[in-house]
């Protein structure tokens, strides 16, 4: 079982580093999805199923937020709005 733990562990830190080192916030958000699943795998390994289950809810839920975020952003950009909070005013003030 030991090795079964190391060899979990050793892959959790291989994809939190490949998270770490991807620059495009779109594959980020995809290679945190699956360092979120060796995570869980690593936590069912250890034998804490709840806490797996905890991992599992906000590795669904924080990558699709962000591909979201994304898709929001890119297409103000495409449109040339200016992005949300920078109100333009005309004059001094």
């Amino acid at each position: 079982m030991i090795a079964v733990q190391a060899v979990v562990a050793v892959l959790t830190a291989m994809s939190a580093l490949a998270t770490v080192r991807t620059g495009d916030p779109l594959r980020q958000a995809i290679v945190f999805s699956l360092f979120g699943s060796t995570l869980a795998l690593m936590f069912l390994v250890l034998q804490a199923p709840d806490v797996a289950l905890s991992v599992i809810g906000v590795g669904a839920a924080y990558p699709m937020m962000i591909l979201l975020t994304l898709r929001r952003v890119r297409t103000r950009e495409a449109r040339g709005s200016p992005p949300a909070g920078s109100a333009h005013r005309d004059g001094g003030g």
